[in-house]
């Protein structure tokens, strides 16, 4: 009977061990995580500021129907996360299919980067309804939302290695090619309006070269010349799966990461993830034209916002200054609890920023001036750096402007390049003397004096040293209830 017991529990550990050593080797290992761009674009969230302090420390409500605990962490066999996809496969034109490498990235999201997966969905709120109905606009699958997510993140400051930026992460030849500009002050890349309409234009054009979703993904992460030699390598097989193993590392594993994406984001409930608390939806925001250059530092002292949110909804801006160029608007997207105060205070804002035009080591920054578009035919014996001189501009500029990887360039090859236009201006509020030591700058005009703010100063501080009082700084400034002293901000002190 011993004997029959033995052979029965061999038998079985044979069978279980040929199993285990039969199946597919899983390429996403959790060491191999490392490299990979998916994680390392929601590895990017970590340093995002846009979320309500404390929010892991959030007691959420049972769920309804798991009745989990705040810090459950559930886990499904094999044939329910097959099983689950097959539902979301059966509604869906992409090949959501269930395989090792797509429970690779499941695992991923569902356990390893659970925190950061919060911090996903919590942006989700911000930019899928502006995805969604760019999407419907264009009658594209609205499942296409989630490839942003393979892509950034949903995070609009993400830049991988090579240099593709924004939500979508364009790279600069494929921006340009569909519309996006990119200059010494602004990248359209990471503008999420202007980077979703060309992503649906993308989408549509390469859906016109393969009429296959599943290739079009691939084309849009590794290029559709890549996903041509890849089928020509494969024999002419037409579906992902089957050139696959002639895909670039990267764009293997691209597909079933957008795959795991789907099963992820329609599954939150069943994972116990939940969302963390964004300090904006997209019902919170609201846009407007400014009418002059602005500064975001500006703005945030003004109408009482931290400098850091006003960057992460205007990333479009390089510079943290809006540029004005007649012709063109520029697009500022505040809060929506603070479009009025803009609106109904807005030539007070700009004349208060014009008095303000100063730098951190107290000197004058000029307006921006308006960019001209110039080609350059390179030249034999030219390089970047005798360009980048000619020009007024930095190697790094040269580069980024012509989506430039390398330091060589072949004569003959065109380089766009943004040239400043001189202008002579008169400004009435110009800045006649700097007192680095106290900081008090002086004016011939309008009966007051400019005071350059200092680190640690404080109305109460200034009003003592110029001999008036915290009310009477405030009348003159125009300051509210709700106002605070940025180092190197310039305010105006009555003369004595």
């Amino acid at each position: 009977m011993k004997t029959y017991i033995h052979i029965i529990l061999f038998f079985c550990f044979f069978t279980k061990a040929s199993f285990l050593f039969s199946q597919e080797p899983v390429p996403y290992a959790i060491d191999q995580f490392r490299d990979d761009p998916i994680a390392a674009a929601l590895d990017s969230l970590h340093s995002l500021n846009l979320f309500e302090k404390g929010y892991a420390k959030i007691v959420y409500p049972k769920n309804a129907k798991y009745q989990f605990s705040a810090d459950s962490v559930p886990r499904y066999d094999e044939s329910v996360y097959a099983a689950r996809l097959a539902k979301i496969d059966a509604a869906s034109p992409f090949d959501l299919q269930y395989n090792s490498v797509v429970k690779g990235y499941i695992d991923m999201y569902a356990f390893r980067k659970r925190e950061l997966v919060k911090r996903m969905m919590a942006l989700s709120q911000l930019y899928f309804p502006l995805f969604e109905q760019q999407l419907d606009k264009y009658n594209l699958p609205l499942e296409l939302k989630y490839l942003a997510i393979c892509e950034s993140a949903l995070n609009p400051l993400a830049k991988s290695r090579v240099g593709a930026t924004g939500l979508w992460q364009f790279m600069y030849p494929t921006g340009k090619m569909f519309g996006l500009k990119v200059s010494s002050y602004i990248d359209e890349r990471s503008d999420p309006y202007k980077s979703t309409v060309a992503a649906c234009e993308y989408f549509k054009y390469l859906y016109g070269l393969f009429g296959d979703w599943q290739l079009v993904l691939a084309a849009y992460n590794g290029g559709p010349g890549t996903v041509n030699k890849a089928i020509r390598k494969s024999g002419g097989k037409k579906t992902y799966w089957e050139i696959r193993p002639f895909l670039p590392k990267e764009t293997q594993g691209y597909v079933p990461a957008f795959i795991a994406v789907n099963y992820i984001m329609n599954y939150t409930a069943e994972h116990n993830l939940n969302s963390a608390i964004p300090k904006k939806t997209f019902l919170d925001v609201d846009t407007i034209a400014v009418k002059k250059q602005i500064s975001f530092e500006q703005i945030a002292a003004v109408l009482d916002i931290p400098a850091d949110d006003i960057v992460f909804l205007n990333p479009t801006y390089k510079k943290r200054i809006i540029p004005f160029i007649e012709g063109e608007p520029s697009i500022l997207t505040l809060p929506a609890s603070k479009m009025g105060a803009f609106v109904n205070n807005e030539e007070k804002i700009y004349n208060f920023i014009n008095d303000s035009l100063i730098s951190k080591n107290n000197l004058i920054i000029q307006p921006i001036a308006e960019e001209i578009t110039k080609i350059h035919v390179i030249k034999s014996g030219e390089y970047l750096s005798t360009i980048a001189k000619k020009y007024g501009c930095t190697v790094a500029e040269l580069k980024q402007w012509n989506g430039i990887t390398t330091s060589t360039v072949k004569p003959g090859k065109k380089l766009t390049i943004y040239v400043k236009k001189k202008h002579t201006t008169t400004n009435t509020n110009a800045i006649i003397k700097t007192d680095n030591h106290t900081g008090t700058n002086t004016t011939n005009q309008n009966g007051f004096k400019l005071y350059t703010v200092q680190k640690g100063d404080t109305l109460f501080k200034i009003a003592q040293q110029n001999k008036t009082t915290v009310d009477a700084l405030k009348k003159l400034n125009g300051f509210g209830e709700k106002f605070s002293l940025l180092p190197g901000q310039k305010i105006k002190i009555a003369k004595l």
